[in-house]
């Protein structure tokens, strides 16, 4: 790459941007202060000898402006604001004193870029949080309507879950007596039938617009997990974006915040709770399908359905999911009686490593594994059902999934290992702690771990 010459850090707003302009060769710092509009801004950068190189941190202001500067043939770096460096001494901040640090620490690359997104992806992105507004929203809505009933002693005593159609029509024969009190109730009626209505249909334009997304081969890979519908699949997809940017399954549960905090200094090491880092709306959907895992392993007629057309390796790696996870839960629930709450965040972030795997396996890497087994049919659920009757013994765990011979280290996979199914994590061990190392590394060690291969990282 070409020696930079001018070094650019810009501090965005909405109204104004100030320029704090490095000279590589005369080291001369000048500050320039312009309005927002992008195009003003990039004639500035462009204006500048060449090569030119800029950074400013993410923020409302969008990648609008970083997608212009790569046209113009100007490097951008859009910084992310959580891990930009900042002495604690430090009281006075002012607009030129950030453009400063960050033409600074982009001199000595020390800023941690973020992923921008192409202007489809970033469509599809804000689609999907529409529509996780408008979930919020309707909760609330619903919790205000069914608060003002509980303070007049008005309450559902059918057995029906709420909201169904009886629950509506229930609601419609509610008389609270008082005329502003009604008005109330028929105001809270219609906000959430409006909410449901929004609802529908962002998610129809959901359903409609995948197929022809960049996102739709990993989406259509992730409904394959138990817990992972074509809503969270295009939530997860959208707010992880590229999976194979990630080298092994650690870095994706440390991008969605499922890893835990640490606090060690000497000979003391103290980890806390998650770092709760990046994506908030893919952590709570890797939380919620986390739950799922709790029932033992099998394959029902949505899930099949779900997973047809999709290669073996798929489908292997999906129930081998079901069986590791369902082991940790029972392991973390009943055995070590830890908090259900705290085991679904701890499954989550073994649920991220699969779906790191899912993602990311290449049909390729595993053909000559295929080739050499016994082509068999998808598990029945009567095969799924004698599955789960002795799944609680170590000989269960050796099995493969689909009735297949494990895999072996020999592919190169950096999840493959002893006790794996062709594309599939090694042990929850590797999963947890994102080790890359091939079982074949360590043969004593994983010949030792062999009667516990279906269990998870103690």
């Amino acid at each position: 790459m070409a020696k930079v010459r001018s070094w650019v850090g810009l501090d965005v707003h909405a109204a104004k941007v100030v320029a704090c302009v490095v000279d590589a060769e005369s080291g001369e710092m000048t500050v320039h202060r312009m309005g927002g509009e992008t195009a003003g801004v990039v004639a500035f950068c462009s204006g500048l000898p060449r090569p030119t190189r800029a950074a400013y941190e993410a923020g409302p202001t969008g990648y609008g402006l970083a997608r212009a500067l790569v046209a113009a043939r100007v490097g951008c770096v859009v910084a992310a604001p959580g891990k930009i460096e900042r002495p604690a001494q430090d009281k006075i901040k002012t607009d030129a004193r950030d453009a400063e640090r960050l033409v600074r620490l982009l001199m000595i690359d020390a800023l941690y870029a973020v992923r921008v997104p192409t202007p489809e992806q970033e469509a599809l992105r804000d689609l999907v949080r529409a529509r996780e507004d408008v979930r919020v929203d309707l909760m609330r809505a619903r919790q205000r309507l069914s608060k003002l009933l509980l303070r007049h002693d008005v309450r559902y005593e059918d057995t029906t879950s709420r909201w169904g159609e009886r629950h509506r029509r229930w609601l419609a024969q509610i008389d609270l007596g008082q005329p502003g009190a009604q008005a109330t109730l028929t105001d809270y009626v219609g906000a959430v039938e409006a909410l449901e209505l929004r609802r529908g249909t962002l998610e129809a334009a959901i359903a409609q617009l995948v197929p022809d997304t960049p996102c739709a081969q990993a989406v259509a890979r992730l409904r394959c997990l138990r817990g992972i519908d074509t809503l969270s699949a295009v939530g997860l997809a959208v707010e992880i974006g590229d999976f194979d940017r990630f080298e092994r399954p650690g870095q994706l549960m440390s991008y969605v915040g499922l890893v835990p905090s640490e606090h060690s200094t000497g000979q003391t090491r103290r980890q806390g709770h998650i770092t709760k880092s990046g994506s908030q709306h893919a952590r709570r959907l890797l939380v919620e399908a986390a739950w799922h895992y709790r029932r033992p392993p099998r394959l029902g007629t949505t899930l099949e359905r779900r997973q047809q057309d999709q290669s073996p390796v798929v489908v292997a790696i999906a129930w081998k999911a079901q069986q590791r996870l369902y082991h940790l839960w029972r392991r973390l629930d009943t055995q070590r009686h830890i908090r259900r709450t705290i085991v679904a965040v701890a499954i989550a972030r073994h649920l991220a490593g699969f779906c790191w795997a899912i993602v990311n396996h290449d049909e390729h890497d595993y053909e000559h594994d295929l080739l050499d087994q016994p082509r068999r049919s998808q598990p029945s659920r009567a095969r799924t059902r004698a599955r789960v009757a002795d799944a609680g013994s170590p000989s269960s765990a050796s099995r493969s999934a689909c009735g297949r011979p494990t895999g072996d280290s020999s592919t190169g996979h950096p999840l493959a290992g002893s006790k794996v199914e062709p594309g599939g994590p090694t042990t929850g061990k590797a999963v947890a702690s994102g080790n890359a190392r091939h079982a074949g590394d360590q043969p004593a060690r994983a010949r030792r771990s062999q009667p516990k291969a279906h269990t998870a990282t103690r």
